[in-house]
């Protein structure tokens, strides 16, 4: 077992997740509260790494990020490296193929706090971006420790992203997953056996707390009660009248 794989992938599986609360939860929010007309559009870009094979996802990640992309070559203007087969660009690419499974429980949580609340303290002079921090990640938290762990879950899976865009370069890219998969090709099963099992325990644990925090069947997907057609991004509802 490497332990040196088992670092690189517990330290992306970590920023990724970190990364993804900053990203994931202003696009649920928008995603929950927009009404506007086309928002399926971004609904199903956001959701498109749930359906798309990795590899597939890793090839335009790694041409996009390319030295001979606009994006690729401002960074490698400012850093001085390139971001394809660096940590930096495996960071890049593990945020947006674990995005959905943040931002899916994220929004869901967001649906289900009561809109009467938010449109309350917003007749009481409060901003949105107060009653974004006082009161509805407050009433969201079950769902954002759900999206925030599940990302991190999801990180420490990765395979065919990981070997597009960061290659296999030892203490710097090689996760668990692939040095799983170099044991196997080396006909090292022992070592295999004794990460894949590292990785099973650690994944088994990560959704035993999610569902014990959440207490219900199938709480990684949690559904709208008041809806019978569950959806991937539950739409805003417009709250009743009083």
């Amino acid at each position: 077992m490497s332990w040196t794989a088992i670092w690189v992938t517990c330290k992306l599986a970590s920023l990724t997740s970190m990364a993804l609360l900053v990203i994931g939860l202003p696009i649920a929010y928008w995603l929950t509260f927009s009404k506007w007309r086309w928002k399926f559009l971004v609904e199903s870009i956001v959701a498109l790494p749930l359906v798309l094979p990795p590899t597939v996802l890793g090839f335009y990640i790694l041409v996009a990020i390319g030295p001979h992309s606009p994006i690729g070559r401002l960074y490698t203007d400012i850093v001085g490296q390139t971001l394809p087969f660096s940590f930096q660009g495996l960071l890049v690419a593990s945020i947006l193929y674990s995005l959905p499974f943040a931002v899916q429980p994220f929004a869901t949580a967001f649906d289900q706090v009561d809109r009467n609340l938010i449109e309350a303290s917003w007749t009481l002079g409060l901003s949105k971006a107060k009653t974004f921090f006082k009161l509805i990640i407050p009433l969201s938290t079950a769902g954002v420790i759900t999206g925030a762990v599940l990302s991190f879950a999801h990180t420490l899976g990765e395979f065919g992203v990981v070997l597009m865009v960061g290659g296999n370069i030892e203490g710097v890219t090689r996760t668990v997953s692939i040095d799983i998969y170099d044991d196997v090709q080396a006909l090292n099963y022992s070592a295999a056996a004794n990460t894949a099992l590292f990785l099973l325990v650690v994944s088994y644990a990560v959704l035993l707390s999610i569902y014990a925090m959440n207490r219900k069947v199938w709480a990684v997907w949690p559904q709208k009660e008041r809806s019978s057609s569950p959806r991937l991004f539950p739409r805003a509802q417009a709250s009743a009248p009083s």
